[in-house]
């Protein structure tokens, strides 16, 4: 991040640089009201443990586990909404490559904002909203069902947002 002011900083300095300017000009005893105004955009930063959801399933379960770390921080104006999503970047990878194999990943978070859901093909799905700014850390724990003992592999992409 550069020490620049942003674009509405300077409009901001501007226009009270002109307001002095033309205030010069009246009676020092004349007084006038100005109203500024700002918006601030937000502005996020995530960071997640990893971007690729590994299963174990173990030929006497019919399910794994496997956890996603995070830090998601966000500056959003009062009352904000800030929403993480999760969305799968390609097809479940099932035993021997297999792909869309016939399996379900659900998910559920461990910390005040996260939700819970079942992951969907190309479509994101909220896995956390919070109102207002701040750094939450927390964590995702993903489960895979499925019929067919081995390894399987999800990749993910996370995304942090204010709208």
């Amino acid at each position: 991040m550069s020490g620049l002011p942003t674009p509405a900083v300077r409009l901001v300095g501007l226009s009270l640089a002109v307001f002095i300017a033309a205030s010069a000009s009246l009676v020092a005893d004349t007084t006038a009201r100005l109203t500024i105004g700002a918006t601030v955009s937000g502005r996020t930063r995530l960071s997640v443990s990893t971007r690729v959801l590994d299963f174990q399933l173990s030929p006497s379960e019919s399910q794994a586990t496997t956890a996603v770390a995070f830090v998601a921080a966000a500056r959003t104006t009062s009352g904000g909404e800030v929403i993480l999503t999760v969305e799968q970047e390609r097809s479940l990878v099932g035993p021997g490559g297999a792909a869309d194999v016939d399996a379900t990943v659900t998910f559920e978070g461990d910390t005040e904002g996260t939700l819970e859901g079942q992951l969907q093909p190309h479509t994101p799905s909220v896995v956390g909203r919070w109102i207002g700014s701040g750094r939450r850390d927390g964590q995702l724990l993903f489960t895979l069902q499925a019929s067919a003992p081995g390894e399987y592999r999800l990749p993910v992409r996370f995304v942090l947002s204010t709208p």
